[in-house]
Protein backbone atom coordinates (compact mmCIF):
# COMPACT_ATOMS: atom_id res chain seq x y z
CA UNK A 1 0.00 0.00 0.00
CA UNK A 2 3.19 2.38 1.12
CA UNK A 3 4.34 1.49 -2.48
CA UNK A 4 1.65 2.18 -4.07
CA UNK A 5 1.20 5.68 -2.84
CA UNK A 6 4.88 6.48 -2.90
CA UNK A 7 4.33 5.31 -6.96
CA UNK A 8 1.35 7.66 -6.87
CA UNK A 9 2.92 10.56 -5.18
CA UNK A 10 6.26 10.66 -8.12
CA UNK A 11 3.83 10.63 -10.80
CA UNK A 12 1.91 13.50 -9.05
CA UNK A 13 5.10 15.10 -8.62
CA UNK A 14 6.27 14.84 -12.13
CA UNK A 15 2.71 16.27 -13.33
CA UNK A 16 3.07 18.96 -11.22
CA UNK A 17 6.08 20.09 -12.25
CA UNK A 18 5.74 19.76 -15.75
CA UNK A 19 2.67 22.16 -15.45
CA UNK A 20 4.87 24.41 -13.31
CA UNK A 21 6.73 24.77 -16.03
CA UNK A 22 4.50 25.44 -18.81
CA UNK A 23 2.89 28.17 -16.93
CA UNK A 24 6.42 29.87 -16.24
CA UNK A 25 7.44 29.25 -19.91
CA UNK A 26 5.86 32.17 -21.14
CA UNK A 27 6.92 34.84 -18.72
CA UNK A 28 10.27 33.50 -19.41
CA UNK A 29 9.64 33.81 -23.05
CA UNK A 30 8.51 37.80 -22.94
CA UNK A 31 11.63 38.27 -20.61
CA UNK A 32 14.37 36.71 -23.58
CA UNK A 33 12.41 38.67 -26.53
CA UNK A 34 12.50 41.59 -24.50
CA UNK A 35 16.14 42.02 -25.49
CA UNK A 36 15.79 41.22 -29.19
CA UNK A 37 15.47 43.22 -32.02
CA UNK A 38 11.70 43.12 -33.34
CA UNK A 39 12.36 42.03 -36.59
CA UNK A 40 13.49 38.45 -34.48
CA UNK A 41 10.47 38.57 -31.94
CA UNK A 42 8.74 36.95 -34.27
CA UNK A 43 11.24 35.32 -36.75
CA UNK A 44 12.68 33.37 -33.91
CA UNK A 45 10.71 33.86 -30.72
CA UNK A 46 12.43 30.76 -28.90
CA UNK A 47 15.79 31.66 -29.37
CA UNK A 48 18.13 32.99 -26.89
CA UNK A 49 18.76 36.45 -28.29
CA UNK A 50 22.62 36.67 -29.80
CA UNK A 51 25.00 39.64 -30.66
CA UNK A 52 23.20 39.88 -33.86
CA UNK A 53 19.04 40.13 -32.33
CA UNK A 54 20.50 41.55 -28.88
CA UNK A 55 19.86 45.31 -28.70
CA UNK A 56 20.08 45.98 -24.85
CA UNK A 57 17.76 47.93 -23.05
CA UNK A 58 16.58 50.14 -25.99
CA UNK A 59 13.19 47.85 -25.65
CA UNK A 60 12.63 49.30 -22.19
CA UNK A 61 13.60 52.68 -23.06
CA UNK A 62 11.31 53.16 -25.76
CA UNK A 63 8.43 51.17 -23.78
CA UNK A 64 9.27 53.81 -21.20
CA UNK A 65 8.88 56.66 -23.54
CA UNK A 66 5.95 55.36 -25.92
CA UNK A 67 3.84 55.04 -23.38
CA UNK A 68 4.65 57.35 -20.40
CA UNK A 69 5.40 54.39 -18.15
CA UNK A 70 6.14 56.28 -15.58
CA UNK A 71 2.88 57.92 -15.05
CA UNK A 72 0.89 55.03 -15.78
CA UNK A 73 2.86 53.02 -12.68
CA UNK A 74 2.10 55.62 -10.53
CA UNK A 75 -1.48 55.40 -11.14
CA UNK A 76 -1.93 51.76 -10.91
CA UNK A 77 0.29 51.79 -7.46
CA UNK A 78 -2.22 54.67 -6.06
CA UNK A 79 -5.17 52.58 -7.34
CA UNK A 80 -4.03 48.99 -6.20
CA UNK A 81 -3.07 49.80 -3.00
CA UNK A 82 -6.24 52.74 -1.88
CA UNK A 83 -8.54 49.74 -3.32
CA UNK A 84 -7.01 46.86 -1.43
CA UNK A 85 -6.42 49.17 1.32
CA UNK A 86 -10.53 49.59 1.39
CA UNK A 87 -11.40 46.51 0.81
CA UNK A 88 -9.77 44.99 3.72
CA UNK A 89 -10.88 47.64 5.86
CA UNK A 90 -14.73 48.00 4.96
CA UNK A 91 -15.08 44.39 4.01
CA UNK A 92 -13.85 42.75 7.28
CA UNK A 93 -15.73 45.39 9.12
CA UNK A 94 -18.94 44.44 7.04
CA UNK A 95 -18.17 40.55 7.76
CA UNK A 96 -18.08 41.02 11.59
CA UNK A 97 -21.11 42.93 11.66
CA UNK A 98 -22.90 39.80 9.28
CA UNK A 99 -21.53 37.47 12.57
CA UNK A 100 -21.90 39.20 15.63
CA UNK A 101 -25.56 40.40 14.59
CA UNK A 102 -28.01 38.27 13.50
CA UNK A 103 -30.83 39.44 11.52
CA UNK A 104 -32.59 38.88 8.53
CA UNK A 105 -30.58 42.42 7.20
CA UNK A 106 -27.32 41.38 7.65
CA UNK A 107 -28.15 37.92 6.11
CA UNK A 108 -29.63 39.36 3.39
CA UNK A 109 -26.30 41.73 2.99
CA UNK A 110 -24.23 38.23 2.71
CA UNK A 111 -26.22 36.64 0.53
CA UNK A 112 -25.69 39.71 -1.70
CA UNK A 113 -22.57 39.48 -1.39
CA UNK A 114 -22.29 36.10 -2.40
CA UNK A 115 -24.36 36.79 -5.31
CA UNK A 116 -22.16 38.94 -6.82
CA UNK A 117 -19.75 36.75 -7.44
CA UNK A 118 -21.97 34.76 -9.61
CA UNK A 119 -23.17 37.71 -11.84
CA UNK A 120 -20.88 37.74 -14.90
CA UNK A 121 -19.34 40.86 -14.98
CA UNK A 122 -20.35 41.22 -18.80
CA UNK A 123 -23.89 41.64 -17.38
CA UNK A 124 -23.29 44.82 -15.72
CA UNK A 125 -20.41 46.42 -17.84
CA UNK A 126 -22.65 48.46 -19.93
CA UNK A 127 -24.80 49.66 -16.85
CA UNK A 128 -21.39 49.80 -14.73
CA UNK A 129 -20.05 52.47 -16.92
CA UNK A 130 -22.88 54.52 -17.19
CA UNK A 131 -23.51 55.16 -13.40
CA UNK A 132 -19.68 55.82 -12.95
CA UNK A 133 -19.90 58.30 -15.69
CA UNK A 134 -22.66 59.53 -14.06
CA UNK A 135 -21.32 60.07 -10.20
CA UNK A 136 -18.06 61.35 -12.09
CA UNK A 137 -16.09 58.12 -11.12
CA UNK A 138 -13.82 58.28 -13.95
CA UNK A 139 -10.69 59.03 -11.88
CA UNK A 140 -8.29 57.31 -9.75
CA UNK A 141 -10.23 58.05 -6.51
CA UNK A 142 -13.38 57.39 -8.22
CA UNK A 143 -12.53 54.11 -9.04
CA UNK A 144 -11.47 53.11 -6.06
CA UNK A 145 -15.08 52.45 -4.74
CA UNK A 146 -16.14 50.72 -7.81
CA UNK A 147 -13.30 47.86 -7.27
CA UNK A 148 -15.08 48.11 -3.62
CA UNK A 149 -18.08 46.78 -4.68
CA UNK A 150 -16.39 44.37 -7.02
CA UNK A 151 -14.15 43.15 -4.53
CA UNK A 152 -16.42 42.52 -1.76
CA UNK A 153 -18.02 39.20 -2.81
CA UNK A 154 -14.88 37.28 -2.46
CA UNK A 155 -13.91 39.45 0.41
CA UNK A 156 -16.81 39.58 2.77
CA UNK A 157 -16.98 35.59 2.48
CA UNK A 158 -13.19 34.78 3.76
CA UNK A 159 -13.67 37.24 6.23
CA UNK A 160 -17.22 35.88 7.64
CA UNK A 161 -15.61 31.89 7.41
CA UNK A 162 -12.41 33.67 9.92
CA UNK A 163 -14.98 35.08 12.17
CA UNK A 164 -16.77 32.43 12.85
CA UNK A 165 -13.77 31.00 14.31
CA UNK A 166 -12.98 34.18 17.03
CA UNK A 167 -14.31 32.85 20.31
CA UNK A 168 -16.82 35.62 21.44
CA UNK A 169 -15.35 35.82 25.09
CA UNK A 170 -11.93 37.57 23.56
CA UNK A 171 -14.32 40.47 22.51
CA UNK A 172 -16.71 40.05 25.61
CA UNK A 173 -13.48 40.54 27.68
CA UNK A 174 -12.72 43.87 25.65
CA UNK A 175 -16.02 45.05 26.44
CA UNK A 176 -15.46 44.31 30.06
CA UNK A 177 -12.18 46.16 29.92
CA UNK A 178 -14.31 49.52 28.36
CA UNK A 179 -13.50 49.01 24.48
CA UNK A 180 -16.38 50.48 22.60
CA UNK A 181 -17.29 48.33 19.52
CA UNK A 182 -14.62 50.49 16.85
CA UNK A 183 -11.93 49.89 19.62
CA UNK A 184 -12.55 46.81 19.69
CA UNK A 185 -12.42 45.47 16.42
CA UNK A 186 -9.30 47.45 15.58
CA UNK A 187 -7.77 46.73 19.13
CA UNK A 188 -8.93 42.74 18.87
CA UNK A 189 -10.65 41.97 16.02
CA UNK A 190 -8.40 42.92 13.10
CA UNK A 191 -5.30 41.81 14.46
CA UNK A 192 -6.81 38.45 15.06
CA UNK A 193 -7.90 38.77 11.48
CA UNK A 194 -4.58 38.91 9.59
CA UNK A 195 -3.86 35.90 8.32
CA UNK A 196 -6.85 36.59 5.60
CA UNK A 197 -6.27 40.44 5.75
CA UNK A 198 -2.81 38.87 4.47
CA UNK A 199 -4.45 36.63 1.67
CA UNK A 200 -7.01 39.14 0.46
CA UNK A 201 -4.79 41.35 0.19
CA UNK A 202 -2.79 39.55 -1.94
CA UNK A 203 -5.60 37.90 -4.32
CA UNK A 204 -7.16 41.64 -4.71
CA UNK A 205 -3.67 43.19 -5.23
CA UNK A 206 -3.02 40.50 -8.11
CA UNK A 207 -6.38 41.61 -10.00
CA UNK A 208 -6.38 44.79 -9.38
CA UNK A 209 -3.23 45.44 -10.70
CA UNK A 210 -3.64 43.54 -13.81
CA UNK A 211 -7.13 44.68 -14.52
CA UNK A 212 -7.25 46.06 -18.01
CA UNK A 213 -11.28 46.04 -18.71
CA UNK A 214 -12.75 47.82 -15.53
CA UNK A 215 -10.08 51.10 -15.84
CA UNK A 216 -10.38 50.86 -19.57
CA UNK A 217 -14.75 51.70 -19.06
CA UNK A 218 -14.41 53.22 -15.81
CA UNK A 219 -11.51 55.54 -16.38
CA UNK A 220 -11.09 58.65 -18.64
CA UNK A 221 -8.49 57.38 -20.59
CA UNK A 222 -7.67 61.07 -21.87
CA UNK A 223 -5.87 61.80 -18.42
CA UNK A 224 -5.20 58.67 -16.86
CA UNK A 225 -3.85 55.65 -17.56
CA UNK A 226 -2.53 52.06 -15.91
CA UNK A 227 -0.17 49.98 -16.80
CA UNK A 228 -2.62 47.58 -18.85
CA UNK A 229 -4.31 50.25 -20.34
CA UNK A 230 -0.70 51.68 -21.24
CA UNK A 231 0.83 48.79 -23.02
CA UNK A 232 -2.34 48.76 -25.33
CA UNK A 233 -0.82 51.45 -26.80
CA UNK A 234 1.70 50.17 -28.47
CA UNK A 235 -0.63 49.27 -31.16
CA UNK A 236 -0.25 51.15 -34.07
CA UNK A 237 -2.54 51.27 -37.12
CA UNK A 238 -3.88 48.55 -39.25
CA UNK A 239 -3.18 45.47 -36.31
CA UNK A 240 0.98 46.80 -36.36
CA UNK A 241 2.68 46.49 -32.70
CA UNK A 242 5.86 47.76 -31.50
CA UNK A 243 6.87 44.35 -29.98
CA UNK A 244 10.41 45.06 -29.04
CA UNK A 245 8.53 47.82 -26.74
CA UNK A 246 5.92 45.93 -26.02
CA UNK A 247 7.84 43.09 -24.60
CA UNK A 248 10.13 45.52 -22.40
CA UNK A 249 6.88 46.95 -20.49
CA UNK A 250 5.28 43.66 -20.22
CA UNK A 251 8.61 43.13 -17.82
CA UNK A 252 8.34 46.02 -16.59
CA UNK A 253 4.66 45.56 -15.37
CA UNK A 254 4.36 42.05 -14.42
CA UNK A 255 7.75 42.20 -11.95
CA UNK A 256 6.45 44.08 -9.15
CA UNK A 257 3.50 41.90 -8.75
CA UNK A 258 6.06 38.37 -9.32
CA UNK A 259 8.11 39.79 -6.12
CA UNK A 260 5.07 40.69 -4.40
CA UNK A 261 2.92 37.18 -4.52
CA UNK A 262 6.46 35.37 -4.02
CA UNK A 263 6.97 37.09 -0.78
CA UNK A 264 3.65 36.80 0.60
CA UNK A 265 2.23 33.25 -0.98
CA UNK A 266 3.00 31.14 1.68
CA UNK A 267 0.48 33.03 3.50
CA UNK A 268 -2.41 32.31 1.14
CA UNK A 269 -3.49 28.96 2.70
CA UNK A 270 -2.63 29.98 5.74
CA UNK A 271 -5.39 32.31 5.45
CA UNK A 272 -7.12 29.74 3.69
CA UNK A 273 -6.99 27.17 6.08
CA UNK A 274 -7.49 30.00 8.98
CA UNK A 275 -10.99 30.74 7.72
CA UNK A 276 -12.14 27.13 7.10
CA UNK A 277 -12.31 25.82 10.64
CA UNK A 278 -14.83 27.28 12.90
CA UNK A 279 -13.78 27.40 16.77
Amino acid sequence: MNARKAKHGWIWTLFFSILSVLWVFPIVLVFINSFKKKAYISRAPFQIPTDKMFVGWDNYVNGIEKTNLIEAFGCSVFITVFSVAAIILFCSMTAWYICRVKTKVTTTIYYLCLFSMIVPFQMVMFTLSKIANMLKLGNPVGIIVVYLGFGAGLSVFMFVGFCKSIPLEIEEAAMIDGCNPLQTYFRVVLPIMKPTCVTVTILQAMWIWNDYLLPSLVLDQKRWKTIPMAVQYLKGGYGSVDMGAMMGTLVIAIIPIIIFYIACQKYIIEGVVAGAVKG
